[in-house]
């Protein structure tokens, strides 16, 4: 073995080397998650948020007869934003509670309402509201998306409407679609996302104001027993959050059900993204469409010709990742007993952000490949005429038998010609030679002058061009005027990897 080698350490590194890179890094966030979804799901979001609800609560208190001044109101007010996250630090250490370390600190910048912050609150009032307020900000951003998605997708669909494809069922040869009529088959999917997401930004409730088992008695106790004024407060809250109303009844946490709701629908975003650049995968293959490849991009560090789809790749890595956490959601909302256990809480923080980052990535992946994706239409077509002739034989038999031939006759040539033409394709490597082989059969006499006509591509696509116009029509366009405020938003972080 080379000196040289020798002292190298392959285990580890030495304790001096490197101090500021040997703390573990999240991909989703450093490489891949957008400025837009990543802030909202931030500590500033977050502790924002919470300020945001105590002072909800307060105002809302205050209006319902509770002696808290205008003074200590406009004190919190003024300070929703100064958050000294470090004094935060230090009290929940000291108190050994995340809430009440908040609480303080909030207390040393608006000292005045300090007594009146999170008056007969429990930790999941801002907790759990704040989850709240996020997954509906970020509901609205993966709708924006879709939006965008949906837009991008039916300009490929309208301009390859009417292009001939081979259709493929088992991934084996199948009739005729077209190029657009293909790409609507996506965009079904993604707008049965689009009208699932927009269902559940409609109808998603806060938790609201509902006290430590769900009961409101500290609110009861705190307005004398009054049943009206406790009602009225929550939705005195609700409206201030932005929010037509609150869960109907809970423990001390909404049902975790919603966040089993909420990941099944990023779940479904997903499934529609993995279904579209597999078969981008699979065409890329083909070499029949292509995803965009940028001029200095690099395929491979070791074959320099390769052109790999590795925007739809990474689109279905993330996608899976995407699709496993709705069992995670379902067991912790099965696992939740009687009023509520803490063992919700360490994965929630793990799989409601990281659902959302992946999500939002891979939307933005979708757009960007279908804004940039190239099709090469004579290798669409020389597949199509590989293929083509075998499926215009049931045309050619019936215009031979319209001309006075025998049907059974017929059947039985195309089905000598047929096998020995694949025969060729299979066992020599050859082209299809089947329309040759017809042309030169007395048999098929009848149709000789018209060959050419009968095996017209455009001939063998049925419905799919009138399909993809009534599609693009009846269903894209009505969403896309409604949402046209949302297309026009842009897009803070493109794909750089």
């Amino acid at each position: 073995m080379s000196a040289i080698w020798e002292g190298v350490d392959v285990s580890g590194l030495p304790d001096d080397a490197l101090p500021d890179h040997r703390k573990y890094e999240h991909p989703l966030v450093q490489r891949y998650a957008t400025k837009e979804m990543s802030a909202i799901f931030s500590p500033a979001m977050k502790f924002t948020t919470w300020r945001k609800l105590w002072l909800a609560l307060a105002t809302s208190e205050q209006e319902l007869g509770i002696d808290i001044s205008d003074e200590q109101l406009q004190e919190m007010k003024d300070n929703l934003y100064n958050v000294d996250f470090a004094k935060a630090d230090e009290f929940e250490s000291k108190f050994r509670h995340d809430v009440m370390g908040h609480v303080h600190a909030f207390g040393e910048v608006a000292p005045k309402a300090m007594p009146i912050i999170h008056l007969g609150a429990t930790s999941c009032y801002v907790g759990d509201n704040t989850d709240i307020v996020q997954l509906k900000e970020a509901l609205k951003l993966v709708k924006q998306k879709l939006a965008q998605t949906l837009s991008v997708l039916g300009d490929f669909a309208e301009k390859y409407k009417d292009v001939p494809t081979l259709g493929f069922t088992h991934y084996q040869p199948a009739q005729l679609t077209t190029v657009g009529k293909r790409c609507t088959l996506w965009m079904q999917d993604l707008l049965l996302d689009y009208e699932r997401v927009s269902h559940e930004l409609e109808n998603l409730p806060m938790r609201g104001v509902k006290g430590t088992t769900g009961t409101q008695a500290t609110f009861l106790e705190l307005f004398d027993g009054d049943h009206a004024k406790v009602k009225r407060l929550n939705e005195m809250v609700c409206e201030k959050m932005g929010f037509k109303g609150s869960i109907a009844v809970s423990g001390q946490t909404y049902t975790r059900k919603i966040d089993y709701h909420v990941l099944s629908l990023l779940s479904g975003v997903a499934q529609s993204a993995y279904k579209m650049c597999g078969d981008v995968r699979l065409l890329a293959n083909l070499k029949e469409v292509e995803e965009p490849f940028a001029k200095s991009q690099i395929g491979s560090s070791a074959m320099a010709y390769k052109r790999n789809p590795m925007r739809s790749e990474r689109c279905c890595s993330l996608s899976r990742y995407i699709m496993s956490l709705p069992p995670s959601a379902a067991n912790t909302h099965a696992n939740q007993w009687f009023e509520r256990t803490l063992d919700d809480s360490a994965i929630r923080r793990i799989i409601l952000p990281e659902g959302f980052l992946a999500v939002d990535v891979v939307l933005n992946l979708l757009m960007n490949i279908a804004d940039g994706m190239v099709v090469w239409p004579k290798v669409v077509e020389k597949h199509v005429m590989e293929e083509l002739p075998f499926m215009a034989t049931e045309v050619i038999l019936m215009e031979c038998v319209k001309a006075g031939g025998d049907r059974q006759e017929l059947h039985e040539a195309i089905r000598v010609h047929s096998m020995d033409a694949g025969k060729v394709v299979k066992g020599e490597g050859k082209p299809n030679d089947l329309m040759e082989r017809i042309a030169k059969d007395p048999v098929f006499e009848a149709v000789h002058d018209k060959l050419d006509t009968l095996v017209d591509p455009k001939l063998f696509i049925g419905r799919a061009k009138e399909q993809t116009e009534e599609f693009l029509e009846e269903e894209i366009r009505p969403v896309l005027e409604k949402e046209k405020g949302l297309l026009g938003k842009e897009v803070v972080d493109g794909v750089n990897v």
